[in-house]
C-alpha cells in the first residue's frame, strides 16, 4: 500500500511541475516585454486633451491610465502602480497642487510632470521636488524626452528631488517648447 502511495505521490507531483514550468515560461515573457509598456496615470480635467495625449502615449508602447481629477488619481495610485505620472494644475475637486502633495507623500519614488497653462510656476514646481514641468501647449518631442528621462532615473535622484536638492530639471515653455534651467534668462 505504501507503494502505491508513493507512485501516486509522484505521479501528481509530476504534473503540478509541468504547470509550474509553464507559468514560469510565461513569467519570464511577460518580463521581457520592452520596457515601453511602462503605466502613465495621465491626470487632466479636459477630455479633449487627455484623449489626445493618451492616443499618443499609447501609439508610443505606454499603457495609459487616465483620470479626470486629482481625487480620481489619488484613488487610482492607491490600487494601481504607477511609473509616472503627468498632472495638470488647474481641476475641480483637488486641484494639481494638492494631488502632487499626496502622491509624493504617500508615493516619493514616482515621478511626477505637471503639464499647465498656468503661467509663473516654474520656482514653485522646482522647490517642491517636481520632476518636470511642461507648459501648455505641450511639446510633443520634449514630453516624450522626459518621460524617458524620468523613468531613467536613479531612486537616489528621485528622493533628492523632494528633499530639495540640485538636480537635473526640465522646464519648456509653452508654444516655443525651448527648455529652460532655472535661473537662465531665456
Amino acid at each position: 500500500m505504501k507503494a502505491q502511495t508513493k507512485s501516486r505521490s509522484r505521479k501528481h507531483e509530476g504534473t503540478e511541475e509541468q504547470p509550474t514550468r509553464d507559468a514560469s515560461a510565461a513569467t519570464n515573457a511577460t518580463t521581457t516585454k520592452p520596457p515601453a509598456r511602462r503605466r502613465i496615470l495621465l491626470v487632466d480635467d479636459d477630455a479633449s486633451v487627455r484623449g489626445s495625449l493618451q492616443d499618443m502615449l499609447v501609439e508610443e508602447g505606454y499603457l495609459v491610465i487616465p483620470a479626470n481629477d486629482g481625487q480620481h488619481a489619488l484613488e487610482i495610485v492607491a490600487s494601481t502602480s504607477v511609473d509616472v505620472v503627468l498632472l495638470d494644475l488647474n481641476m475641480p475637486h483637488k486641484n494639481g497642487w494638492d494631488t502632487f502633495e499626496r502622491l509624493s507623500a504617500e508615493h516619493p519614488l514616482v515621478p511626477v510632470i505637471l503639464i499647465t497653462a498656468r503661467p509663473n510656476q516654474l520656482f514653485a514646481a522646482v522647490g517642491a521636488g517636481v520632476g518636470a514641468l511642461l507648459e501648455k501647449p505641450l511639446n510633443i518631442p520634449i514630453l516624450l524626452q522626459t518621460i524617458t528621462r524620468l523613468l531613467a532615473e536613479s531612486v537616489e535622484t528621485r528622493l533628492a528631488r523632494l528633499a530639495g536638492r540640485d538636480v537635473p530639471f526640465r522646464y519648456a515653455a509653452g508654444r516655443t517648447g525651448q527648455p529652460v534651467k532655472p535661473g537662465s534668462s531665456s
